[in-house]
Protein backbone atom coordinates (compact mmCIF):
# COMPACT_ATOMS: atom_id res chain seq x y z
CA UNK A 1 0.00 0.00 0.00
CA UNK A 2 1.21 3.50 -1.19
CA UNK A 3 2.11 5.52 2.09
CA UNK A 4 1.21 9.19 2.18
CA UNK A 5 4.21 12.17 2.29
CA UNK A 6 3.63 14.45 5.02
CA UNK A 7 5.43 17.78 4.47
CA UNK A 8 8.34 17.94 7.52
CA UNK A 9 6.29 20.06 10.10
CA UNK A 10 6.84 24.00 11.08
CA UNK A 11 6.86 24.63 14.93
CA UNK A 12 3.19 24.29 16.44
CA UNK A 13 1.05 27.18 16.97
CA UNK A 14 2.40 28.50 20.87
CA UNK A 15 -0.74 27.51 22.41
CA UNK A 16 0.65 26.00 26.02
CA UNK A 17 -2.30 24.46 27.72
CA UNK A 18 0.19 23.00 30.63
CA UNK A 19 -2.48 23.35 32.98
CA UNK A 20 -5.01 21.50 31.40
CA UNK A 21 -5.70 17.98 31.29
CA UNK A 22 -5.98 15.63 29.23
CA UNK A 23 -3.86 15.25 26.48
CA UNK A 24 -2.02 18.59 26.56
CA UNK A 25 0.94 17.42 28.95
CA UNK A 26 1.81 14.80 26.05
CA UNK A 27 1.65 16.84 23.19
CA UNK A 28 4.00 18.81 24.91
CA UNK A 29 6.39 16.20 25.39
CA UNK A 30 5.65 14.12 21.52
CA UNK A 31 4.38 17.20 19.35
CA UNK A 32 6.59 20.56 20.42
CA UNK A 33 9.82 20.52 21.42
CA UNK A 34 10.93 20.05 18.05
CA UNK A 35 12.73 23.36 17.31
CA UNK A 36 16.01 23.10 15.23
CA UNK A 37 19.43 24.28 16.62
CA UNK A 38 20.19 27.64 16.79
CA UNK A 39 21.85 30.25 19.34
CA UNK A 40 19.20 31.49 21.94
CA UNK A 41 18.86 34.80 23.14
CA UNK A 42 16.68 34.90 26.03
CA UNK A 43 18.10 37.90 27.84
CA UNK A 44 19.72 38.22 31.42
CA UNK A 45 19.07 35.58 33.72
CA UNK A 46 17.16 37.65 36.57
CA UNK A 47 16.41 36.52 39.65
CA UNK A 48 13.01 37.78 41.51
CA UNK A 49 13.63 40.12 44.70
CA UNK A 50 13.71 38.31 47.87
CA UNK A 51 14.85 35.18 45.76
CA UNK A 52 18.23 33.39 46.79
CA UNK A 53 19.06 31.37 43.48
CA UNK A 54 20.83 28.95 45.86
CA UNK A 55 18.00 28.26 47.71
CA UNK A 56 15.12 28.49 45.09
CA UNK A 57 14.41 25.52 41.72
CA UNK A 58 13.15 27.68 38.43
CA UNK A 59 10.76 26.65 35.99
CA UNK A 60 8.79 27.64 32.23
CA UNK A 61 5.08 27.34 32.75
CA UNK A 62 1.99 29.10 31.26
CA UNK A 63 -0.81 31.07 32.76
CA UNK A 64 -3.02 28.84 35.40
CA UNK A 65 -6.07 29.13 34.38
CA UNK A 66 -7.38 28.90 37.55
CA UNK A 67 -5.87 28.31 41.42
CA UNK A 68 -9.44 26.92 42.67
CA UNK A 69 -8.92 23.41 43.07
CA UNK A 70 -12.78 22.38 42.24
CA UNK A 71 -12.22 24.16 38.71
CA UNK A 72 -9.25 22.80 37.65
CA UNK A 73 -8.99 20.30 34.76
CA UNK A 74 -5.07 19.80 35.60
CA UNK A 75 -3.56 17.25 38.20
CA UNK A 76 -1.97 18.29 41.45
CA UNK A 77 2.12 18.36 39.87
CA UNK A 78 1.55 21.95 39.47
CA UNK A 79 1.84 25.31 41.42
CA UNK A 80 -2.06 24.48 42.68
CA UNK A 81 -0.73 20.98 44.06
CA UNK A 82 1.73 22.74 46.28
CA UNK A 83 -0.56 25.70 47.55
CA UNK A 84 -3.57 23.14 48.28
CA UNK A 85 -3.56 19.28 49.79
CA UNK A 86 -6.05 16.66 50.33
CA UNK A 87 -6.57 14.30 52.73
CA UNK A 88 -4.33 12.33 50.82
CA UNK A 89 -1.33 12.06 48.23
CA UNK A 90 0.22 10.09 45.29
CA UNK A 91 4.13 9.56 45.74
CA UNK A 92 6.80 9.29 43.61
CA UNK A 93 5.94 5.87 43.33
CA UNK A 94 2.10 6.30 42.78
CA UNK A 95 1.54 5.02 45.98
CA UNK A 96 -1.23 6.97 48.41
CA UNK A 97 0.02 8.22 51.22
CA UNK A 98 -1.05 10.09 54.37
CA UNK A 99 -1.64 13.82 53.73
CA UNK A 100 -3.87 16.29 55.70
CA UNK A 101 -5.12 12.57 57.47
CA UNK A 102 -3.20 10.56 59.58
CA UNK A 103 -4.90 7.59 58.90
CA UNK A 104 -7.89 6.35 58.46
CA UNK A 105 -10.10 3.00 58.73
CA UNK A 106 -12.20 0.89 56.45
CA UNK A 107 -15.06 -0.79 57.16
CA UNK A 108 -15.76 -4.00 56.39
CA UNK A 109 -17.63 -4.02 53.74
CA UNK A 110 -16.06 -0.84 52.38
CA UNK A 111 -18.15 1.59 52.80
CA UNK A 112 -17.76 3.69 55.28
CA UNK A 113 -14.65 5.48 55.40
CA UNK A 114 -13.38 6.94 58.67
CA UNK A 115 -10.36 9.83 58.91
CA UNK A 116 -8.42 10.69 61.52
CA UNK A 117 -6.81 14.26 60.66
CA UNK A 118 -3.55 15.96 61.65
CA UNK A 119 -3.88 18.12 64.93
CA UNK A 120 -1.04 20.48 63.81
CA UNK A 121 -1.90 21.12 60.15
CA UNK A 122 -2.84 24.71 59.67
CA UNK A 123 -4.25 27.11 56.63
CA UNK A 124 -1.64 29.29 55.83
CA UNK A 125 -2.42 32.41 57.77
CA UNK A 126 -2.43 29.94 60.35
CA UNK A 127 -5.91 28.92 61.60
CA UNK A 128 -6.16 24.81 62.36
CA UNK A 129 -7.96 22.92 59.81
CA UNK A 130 -11.09 21.04 60.84
CA UNK A 131 -13.31 18.10 59.87
CA UNK A 132 -15.66 21.10 58.84
CA UNK A 133 -13.32 22.76 56.37
CA UNK A 134 -13.18 19.42 54.07
CA UNK A 135 -16.85 18.85 54.37
CA UNK A 136 -17.26 22.62 53.14
CA UNK A 137 -14.45 22.44 50.63
CA UNK A 138 -15.99 19.16 49.11
CA UNK A 139 -19.63 20.47 49.44
CA UNK A 140 -18.48 23.69 47.75
CA UNK A 141 -17.36 21.06 44.91
CA UNK A 142 -20.27 19.65 44.62
CA UNK A 143 -22.78 22.78 44.58
CA UNK A 144 -23.84 23.55 40.73
CA UNK A 145 -23.11 27.43 41.44
CA UNK A 146 -19.25 26.38 41.51
CA UNK A 147 -19.63 25.05 38.01
CA UNK A 148 -16.86 21.92 38.76
CA UNK A 149 -16.52 19.39 35.65
CA UNK A 150 -14.70 17.33 38.05
CA UNK A 151 -16.93 16.97 41.37
CA UNK A 152 -18.52 14.11 40.04
CA UNK A 153 -15.37 12.13 38.66
CA UNK A 154 -13.63 12.44 41.76
CA UNK A 155 -16.30 12.39 44.63
CA UNK A 156 -19.37 11.06 42.93
CA UNK A 157 -18.94 7.98 45.09
CA UNK A 158 -19.90 9.39 48.33
CA UNK A 159 -23.75 9.79 49.22
CA UNK A 160 -25.43 12.44 48.46
CA UNK A 161 -22.92 14.27 46.17
CA UNK A 162 -25.24 13.40 43.00
CA UNK A 163 -27.95 15.00 44.72
CA UNK A 164 -25.80 18.26 45.67
CA UNK A 165 -25.22 18.38 42.03
CA UNK A 166 -28.55 17.79 40.21
CA UNK A 167 -29.38 20.92 42.54
CA UNK A 168 -31.58 18.67 44.93
CA UNK A 169 -29.74 18.79 47.98
CA UNK A 170 -27.58 22.07 49.94
CA UNK A 171 -25.24 19.08 51.65
CA UNK A 172 -23.05 15.94 51.31
CA UNK A 173 -25.19 13.34 53.34
CA UNK A 174 -22.41 10.92 53.44
CA UNK A 175 -20.09 13.15 55.18
CA UNK A 176 -20.44 13.53 59.06
CA UNK A 177 -17.45 15.38 61.15
CA UNK A 178 -17.37 13.09 64.55
CA UNK A 179 -15.22 15.83 65.90
CA UNK A 180 -12.75 18.15 65.02
CA UNK A 181 -10.42 16.45 63.85
CA UNK A 182 -12.19 12.86 62.82
CA UNK A 183 -14.58 12.59 59.23
CA UNK A 184 -16.60 9.90 58.21
CA UNK A 185 -17.28 9.16 54.65
CA UNK A 186 -20.10 7.21 53.66
CA UNK A 187 -20.15 5.64 49.86
CA UNK A 188 -22.89 4.54 47.55
CA UNK A 189 -20.85 1.19 46.83
CA UNK A 190 -17.55 -0.32 48.19
CA UNK A 191 -14.85 1.39 45.36
CA UNK A 192 -11.60 0.08 45.99
CA UNK A 193 -9.88 3.14 44.37
CA UNK A 194 -11.69 5.83 46.29
CA UNK A 195 -8.13 6.89 48.06
CA UNK A 196 -6.30 7.31 44.86
CA UNK A 197 -9.30 9.83 43.54
CA UNK A 198 -8.71 11.98 46.78
CA UNK A 199 -5.63 12.76 45.44
CA UNK A 200 -6.82 14.51 42.63
CA UNK A 201 -7.33 18.41 43.43
CA UNK A 202 -10.82 18.70 43.66
CA UNK A 203 -10.95 16.88 46.74
CA UNK A 204 -8.49 19.00 48.05
CA UNK A 205 -9.30 21.68 51.05
CA UNK A 206 -10.17 25.19 50.38
CA UNK A 207 -10.37 28.01 53.67
CA UNK A 208 -14.48 29.43 53.14
CA UNK A 209 -13.08 32.76 54.46
CA UNK A 210 -10.61 32.74 51.40
CA UNK A 211 -12.83 31.37 48.85
CA UNK A 212 -15.69 33.80 49.12
CA UNK A 213 -13.20 36.84 48.82
CA UNK A 214 -12.93 38.73 46.07
CA UNK A 215 -9.33 37.72 43.59
CA UNK A 216 -8.87 35.16 46.05
CA UNK A 217 -7.28 33.12 43.70
CA UNK A 218 -4.07 35.65 43.39
CA UNK A 219 -3.95 35.39 47.91
CA UNK A 220 -5.23 31.80 47.90
CA UNK A 221 -5.14 30.61 51.60
CA UNK A 222 -3.97 26.48 51.28
CA UNK A 223 -2.68 24.07 53.47
CA UNK A 224 0.33 22.90 51.28
CA UNK A 225 4.12 23.16 51.80
CA UNK A 226 4.19 25.98 49.59
CA UNK A 227 2.45 29.49 49.51
CA UNK A 228 1.77 31.76 46.73
CA UNK A 229 3.80 34.94 47.21
CA UNK A 230 4.03 36.49 43.45
CA UNK A 231 1.59 36.40 40.78
CA UNK A 232 2.00 38.91 37.72
CA UNK A 233 -0.37 37.46 35.18
CA UNK A 234 1.04 36.21 31.78
CA UNK A 235 5.11 37.14 33.38
CA UNK A 236 5.70 35.10 36.73
CA UNK A 237 4.93 33.37 39.84
CA UNK A 238 6.63 32.41 42.97
CA UNK A 239 5.70 30.30 45.10
CA UNK A 240 7.34 30.66 49.19
CA UNK A 241 8.01 27.44 51.62
CA UNK A 242 5.54 27.23 54.08
CA UNK A 243 7.62 26.65 57.33
CA UNK A 244 4.53 25.45 59.09
CA UNK A 245 3.28 23.02 57.00
CA UNK A 246 2.40 19.58 58.74
CA UNK A 247 4.79 17.74 57.22
CA UNK A 248 8.43 17.91 56.16
CA UNK A 249 9.18 21.41 54.86
CA UNK A 250 9.96 21.92 52.16
CA UNK A 251 13.47 21.52 50.55
CA UNK A 252 13.58 24.54 49.06
CA UNK A 253 12.48 27.94 50.09
CA UNK A 254 10.73 29.42 46.84
CA UNK A 255 10.06 27.93 43.52
CA UNK A 256 10.05 30.72 40.91
CA UNK A 257 7.80 29.56 37.53
CA UNK A 258 8.73 32.08 34.57
CA UNK A 259 5.21 32.65 32.35
CA UNK A 260 6.66 34.88 30.14
CA UNK A 261 7.52 34.35 26.35
CA UNK A 262 10.89 32.78 25.78
CA UNK A 263 11.92 29.09 24.24
CA UNK A 264 12.50 26.66 27.64
CA UNK A 265 15.16 24.51 25.68
CA UNK A 266 16.96 27.77 25.35
CA UNK A 267 16.80 29.27 29.09
CA UNK A 268 17.35 25.08 29.97
CA UNK A 269 20.72 25.76 28.10
CA UNK A 270 21.26 28.86 29.56
CA UNK A 271 20.90 27.37 32.81
CA UNK A 272 18.17 29.53 33.71
CA UNK A 273 15.44 27.06 34.30
CA UNK A 274 16.18 23.27 36.25
CA UNK A 275 14.32 21.14 34.39
CA UNK A 276 12.27 21.42 30.45
CA UNK A 277 10.20 18.72 28.23
CA UNK A 278 12.37 17.42 25.31
CA UNK A 279 11.06 15.19 22.10
CA UNK A 280 11.27 14.62 18.33
CA UNK A 281 14.80 15.61 17.31
CA UNK A 282 16.11 17.23 19.93
CA UNK A 283 15.43 13.96 22.09
CA UNK A 284 16.95 11.75 19.09
CA UNK A 285 20.54 14.20 19.71
CA UNK A 286 20.04 13.99 23.59
CA UNK A 287 20.33 9.88 23.02
CA UNK A 288 23.21 10.25 21.80
CA UNK A 289 26.23 9.32 24.64
CA UNK A 290 28.46 11.63 22.82
CA UNK A 291 25.59 14.73 23.29
CA UNK A 292 26.03 17.31 26.60
CA UNK A 293 22.86 16.33 27.65
CA UNK A 294 22.96 12.73 27.51
CA UNK A 295 23.49 12.48 31.08
CA UNK A 296 20.87 14.69 31.65
CA UNK A 297 18.05 12.95 30.06
CA UNK A 298 15.20 10.88 31.72
CA UNK A 299 12.43 9.69 29.90
CA UNK A 300 8.92 7.25 30.92
CA UNK A 301 5.96 5.80 29.09
CA UNK A 302 3.69 8.41 29.73
CA UNK A 303 0.02 6.82 31.07
CA UNK A 304 -1.57 8.89 28.30
CA UNK A 305 -3.56 7.75 25.28
CA UNK A 306 -4.17 10.88 22.78
CA UNK A 307 -7.67 10.82 20.60
CA UNK A 308 -9.46 12.33 18.83
CA UNK A 309 -13.22 12.74 20.11
CA UNK A 310 -16.42 11.95 17.89
CA UNK A 311 -19.60 13.12 18.78
CA UNK A 312 -21.56 9.82 18.82
CA UNK A 313 -24.60 12.49 19.53
CA UNK A 314 -24.27 14.00 16.11
CA UNK A 315 -24.83 12.14 12.61
CA UNK A 316 -22.84 10.67 10.88
CA UNK A 317 -20.94 9.95 13.91
CA UNK A 318 -23.64 8.32 15.71
CA UNK A 319 -23.14 5.51 13.40
CA UNK A 320 -20.68 3.09 14.48
CA UNK A 321 -19.44 2.29 10.82
CA UNK A 322 -18.51 5.82 10.48
CA UNK A 323 -16.56 5.99 13.24
CA UNK A 324 -15.15 2.54 12.74
CA UNK A 325 -13.82 4.40 9.03
CA UNK A 326 -12.48 7.59 10.59
CA UNK A 327 -10.42 5.22 12.75
CA UNK A 328 -8.96 3.22 9.59
CA UNK A 329 -8.63 5.77 7.03
CA UNK A 330 -5.14 7.32 9.67
CA UNK A 331 -2.25 6.55 9.32
CA UNK A 332 -0.91 6.47 12.92
CA UNK A 333 2.28 5.31 12.62
CA UNK A 334 3.20 8.45 9.83
CA UNK A 335 1.86 10.46 12.06
CA UNK A 336 4.33 9.48 14.76
CA UNK A 337 6.93 9.14 12.02
CA UNK A 338 6.66 12.64 11.13
CA UNK A 339 5.93 15.03 14.49
CA UNK A 340 7.05 12.88 17.19
CA UNK A 341 10.11 11.05 15.43
CA UNK A 342 8.94 7.84 16.46
CA UNK A 343 8.87 8.75 19.83
CA UNK A 344 5.00 7.10 20.50
CA UNK A 345 3.75 3.96 19.86
CA UNK A 346 0.06 3.31 17.96
CA UNK A 347 -2.48 3.69 20.36
CA UNK A 348 -4.95 0.33 19.96
CA UNK A 349 -7.29 0.63 22.16
CA UNK A 350 -8.10 3.16 25.42
CA UNK A 351 -5.41 2.51 27.78
CA UNK A 352 -1.81 3.04 27.93
CA UNK A 353 1.11 0.32 28.45
CA UNK A 354 2.44 0.75 31.93
CA UNK A 355 -1.71 0.88 33.19
CA UNK A 356 -3.01 -2.24 35.16
CA UNK A 357 -5.57 -3.93 33.36
CA UNK A 358 -3.63 -3.12 30.10
CA UNK A 359 -3.13 -6.41 27.37
CA UNK A 360 -1.55 -6.23 24.02
CA UNK A 361 -3.87 -7.61 21.42
CA UNK A 362 -2.43 -6.90 17.87
CA UNK A 363 -5.79 -8.34 16.59
CA UNK A 364 -7.18 -5.38 18.19
CA UNK A 365 -7.48 -1.66 17.01
CA UNK A 366 -7.84 -0.02 13.48
CA UNK A 367 -4.79 -0.78 11.00
CA UNK A 368 -4.73 1.74 8.55
CA UNK A 369 -6.93 0.40 5.75
CA UNK A 370 -8.58 3.48 3.70
CA UNK A 371 -10.15 1.12 0.88
CA UNK A 372 -11.89 -0.71 4.19
CA UNK A 373 -12.92 2.76 5.71
CA UNK A 374 -14.56 3.83 2.33
CA UNK A 375 -16.59 0.54 1.98
CA UNK A 376 -18.04 1.37 5.69
CA UNK A 377 -18.94 4.62 4.54
CA UNK A 378 -20.87 3.02 1.52
CA UNK A 379 -22.43 0.64 3.87
CA UNK A 380 -23.52 3.86 6.09
CA UNK A 381 -25.13 4.85 2.99
CA UNK A 382 -22.46 7.17 2.09
CA UNK A 383 -22.02 5.69 -1.35
CA UNK A 384 -21.71 8.93 -3.14
CA UNK A 385 -19.67 10.63 -0.67
CA UNK A 386 -20.74 14.01 -2.35
CA UNK A 387 -24.11 13.67 0.12
CA UNK A 388 -21.40 13.39 3.26
CA UNK A 389 -22.28 16.67 5.58
CA UNK A 390 -19.33 19.35 6.04
CA UNK A 391 -17.62 17.91 9.53
CA UNK A 392 -16.11 20.64 12.00
CA UNK A 393 -12.70 19.83 13.57
CA UNK A 394 -12.67 21.91 17.08
CA UNK A 395 -9.54 22.34 18.15
CA UNK A 396 -8.07 24.99 20.70
CA UNK A 397 -5.01 27.64 19.57
CA UNK A 398 -4.64 31.45 19.03
CA UNK A 399 -6.00 30.95 15.11
CA UNK A 400 -4.08 29.11 13.05
CA UNK A 401 -4.51 25.19 13.24
CA UNK A 402 -1.02 23.29 13.87
CA UNK A 403 0.68 21.40 11.73
CA UNK A 404 -0.44 18.44 13.35
CA UNK A 405 -4.17 19.08 13.10
CA UNK A 406 -3.67 19.92 9.72
CA UNK A 407 -2.48 16.96 8.81
CA UNK A 408 -4.74 14.49 10.41
CA UNK A 409 -7.87 17.12 8.46
CA UNK A 410 -5.84 16.31 5.35
CA UNK A 411 -5.44 12.76 4.94
CA UNK A 412 -8.80 12.45 6.13
CA UNK A 413 -10.31 14.96 3.12
CA UNK A 414 -7.92 12.79 0.87
CA UNK A 415 -8.50 9.23 2.18
CA UNK A 416 -12.21 9.39 2.66
CA UNK A 417 -13.22 12.38 -0.22
CA UNK A 418 -14.83 14.57 2.99
CA UNK A 419 -14.63 18.20 3.90
CA UNK A 420 -13.54 19.00 7.21
CA UNK A 421 -13.79 22.57 8.17
CA UNK A 422 -11.93 23.85 12.00
CA UNK A 423 -13.00 25.78 14.90
CA UNK A 424 -10.19 26.99 16.68
CA UNK A 425 -11.09 27.78 20.08
CA UNK A 426 -9.16 30.04 22.25
CA UNK A 427 -7.15 27.80 24.75
CA UNK A 428 -8.21 29.67 28.00
CA UNK A 429 -11.60 28.86 26.92
CA UNK A 430 -11.52 25.39 25.05
CA UNK A 431 -12.26 23.46 28.08
CA UNK A 432 -15.19 25.71 29.26
CA UNK A 433 -16.59 25.11 25.29
CA UNK A 434 -16.15 21.08 24.87
CA UNK A 435 -17.76 20.32 28.82
CA UNK A 436 -20.37 23.02 27.51
CA UNK A 437 -21.07 20.78 24.44
CA UNK A 438 -19.75 23.14 21.78
CA UNK A 439 -17.19 20.29 19.91
CA UNK A 440 -18.87 19.92 16.41
CA UNK A 441 -18.27 16.86 14.84
CA UNK A 442 -14.28 16.64 16.15
CA UNK A 443 -12.64 17.67 19.05
CA UNK A 444 -9.07 17.42 20.47
CA UNK A 445 -8.65 15.28 23.54
CA UNK A 446 -7.20 12.16 24.96
CA UNK A 447 -6.35 11.61 28.70
CA UNK A 448 -3.35 11.11 31.14
CA UNK A 449 -3.88 9.16 34.12
CA UNK A 450 -4.42 10.89 37.47
CA UNK A 451 -4.40 7.09 39.17
CA UNK A 452 -3.24 4.03 38.43
CA UNK A 453 -6.27 2.02 37.98
CA UNK A 454 -7.85 1.28 34.54
CA UNK A 455 -11.04 2.53 35.91
CA UNK A 456 -9.74 6.22 35.78
CA UNK A 457 -9.71 5.69 31.43
CA UNK A 458 -12.56 2.97 31.31
CA UNK A 459 -15.16 4.22 33.26
CA UNK A 460 -14.24 8.09 33.40
CA UNK A 461 -14.14 8.51 30.05
CA UNK A 462 -16.82 5.99 28.38
CA UNK A 463 -19.22 5.71 30.96
CA UNK A 464 -22.33 7.02 29.38
CA UNK A 465 -23.31 8.80 32.97
CA UNK A 466 -19.75 10.23 33.18
CA UNK A 467 -19.05 14.17 32.89
CA UNK A 468 -16.13 13.40 31.30
CA UNK A 469 -17.74 11.40 28.31
CA UNK A 470 -18.13 14.07 26.55
CA UNK A 471 -18.63 12.69 22.88
CA UNK A 472 -21.93 11.10 24.36
CA UNK A 473 -20.73 7.48 23.82
CA UNK A 474 -23.45 5.39 24.92
CA UNK A 475 -23.55 1.29 25.43
CA UNK A 476 -25.78 0.02 28.16
CA UNK A 477 -23.83 -3.18 27.96
CA UNK A 478 -20.68 -1.64 28.83
CA UNK A 479 -21.98 0.42 31.50
CA UNK A 480 -22.85 -2.69 33.12
CA UNK A 481 -19.43 -3.98 33.65
CA UNK A 482 -18.16 -1.12 34.22
CA UNK A 483 -20.46 -0.92 37.24
CA UNK A 484 -19.66 -4.72 38.08
CA UNK A 485 -15.92 -3.14 37.84
CA UNK A 486 -16.01 -0.69 40.54
CA UNK A 487 -17.90 -2.76 42.95
CA UNK A 488 -15.06 -6.03 42.32
CA UNK A 489 -12.91 -6.36 44.75
CA UNK A 490 -10.59 -9.50 43.31
CA UNK A 491 -7.63 -8.17 41.88
CA UNK A 492 -7.70 -11.15 38.76
CA UNK A 493 -11.31 -10.38 38.27
CA UNK A 494 -11.53 -6.62 37.65
CA UNK A 495 -8.29 -6.63 35.34
CA UNK A 496 -10.26 -9.57 33.14
CA UNK A 497 -13.35 -7.68 33.39
CA UNK A 498 -11.70 -4.55 32.25
CA UNK A 499 -10.15 -6.60 29.39
CA UNK A 500 -13.14 -7.44 28.19
CA UNK A 501 -14.80 -3.89 28.55
CA UNK A 502 -11.70 -2.48 26.39
CA UNK A 503 -12.70 -4.79 23.69
CA UNK A 504 -16.41 -4.21 23.57
CA UNK A 505 -15.09 -0.38 23.66
CA UNK A 506 -12.63 -0.56 20.88
CA UNK A 507 -15.31 -2.24 18.55
CA UNK A 508 -17.56 0.69 19.65
CA UNK A 509 -14.75 3.45 18.27
CA UNK A 510 -16.32 6.13 20.24
CA UNK A 511 -13.17 8.21 19.79
CA UNK A 512 -10.40 7.98 17.46
CA UNK A 513 -7.52 6.17 18.89
CA UNK A 514 -3.83 7.98 18.19
CA UNK A 515 -0.80 6.92 20.20
CA UNK A 516 1.11 6.33 23.74
CA UNK A 517 3.63 8.69 24.29
CA UNK A 518 6.54 8.96 25.52
CA UNK A 519 7.09 11.63 28.09
CA UNK A 520 11.63 12.89 28.38
CA UNK A 521 12.53 15.51 30.09
CA UNK A 522 16.58 17.38 30.95
CA UNK A 523 16.80 17.64 34.61
CA UNK A 524 19.50 19.94 35.67
CA UNK A 525 22.65 18.29 37.34
CA UNK A 526 22.09 20.68 39.93
CA UNK A 527 18.39 19.69 40.78
CA UNK A 528 18.33 16.82 43.29
CA UNK A 529 15.39 14.41 44.17
CA UNK A 530 13.13 14.53 40.80
CA UNK A 531 11.17 11.84 39.29
CA UNK A 532 9.17 11.63 36.26
CA UNK A 533 6.92 9.96 36.45
CA UNK A 534 4.12 8.59 34.52
CA UNK A 535 1.90 11.30 35.26
CA UNK A 536 2.09 14.00 37.24
CA UNK A 537 2.67 13.94 40.98
CA UNK A 538 2.93 16.80 43.62
CA UNK A 539 6.81 16.39 44.36
CA UNK A 540 8.29 19.95 44.34
CA UNK A 541 8.58 19.99 47.89
CA UNK A 542 10.55 17.38 47.94
CA UNK A 543 13.14 18.98 45.33
CA UNK A 544 16.32 20.35 46.08
CA UNK A 545 19.18 22.48 44.40
CA UNK A 546 22.86 22.24 44.74
CA UNK A 547 24.66 25.14 42.53
CA UNK A 548 27.87 24.60 44.10
CA UNK A 549 29.91 23.43 40.99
Amino acid sequence: MKRQTLPHPLPLSPWRLRRLHLLILLALFTLSCRLVDEAFQSGANETPAGVDRNDAIFFDGGQPQTLDPAKTHGGPDGELGHIFSGLVTLDQTMQVQPELAAGWTVSDDGRTYTFYLRQNALFHDGRPLTAGDVIYSWERAANPDTGSDTAQTYLGDIVGVQEMLDGQADHIRGLRAIDDHTLEVQLREPVVYFLQKLAYPVAFVVDRNNVTAANWEHHPNGTGPYKLQTWRDDELIVLERFDNYYLEPAATRHIVINLGPGLSLGRYEQGQIDLVGIGGANLERARDPNNRFYDELATAVALCTATIGLNNRLAPFDDVRVRQAFNLALDRELLIETFSDGNAIPASGALPPGMPGYIYKPERGYPYDPTQARQLLAEAGYSDISQFPTLTYTTSGYGDVSDYDAAIITMWQENLGVTIEPQIIDPFQYYDEIYNGNVGHFFGGGWCADYPDPQNFLDILYHSGSRQNIGGYQNTAVDALLETGRVARDVNQRMALYAEIEDEIVADAPVVFLNHGLSAVLVSPELQNYVLTPFGVRQWHLLAVDRSS
